[in-house]
């Protein structure tokens, strides 16, 4: 089972996401992108979901038409690990290339 991160790790990793944020009550980090259109969000999730089942590691997501909302926790640790750090890094990758 994953470790939750400690406060001074969830500090740390957020540094290096800078387009994530925490969500409000919930140990767990957000973010919303935007694509051209629902054909570009619809495959930047495919993408990303392809990763997130080689992981087992699956996020909350919400799409309309162009826009992707995603938040990341592990429901096992109850809270933020590593595991929710390295998708979002790949989820800022792919979203960079889209």
């Amino acid at each position: 089972m994953a470790r939750k991160l400690d406060d001074d790790e969830r500090a740390a990793a957020l540094a290096t996401l800078p387009e994530w944020a925490l969500v409000a009550g919930r140990d767990a980090i957000t973010r919303s992108i935007r694509f051209k259109d629902f054909n570009a969000a619809f495959a930047f999730m495919t993408r990303v979901a392809l990763k997130a089942e080689k992981m087992d590691h699956h996020p909350e997501w919400f799409n309309v038409y162009n826009r992707v909302d995603i938040t990341l926790s592990t429901h096992d640790a109850g809270g933020l690990t590593e595991r929710d750090v390295a998708l979002a890094r790949f989820i800022d990758q792919v979203a960079a290339g889209a």
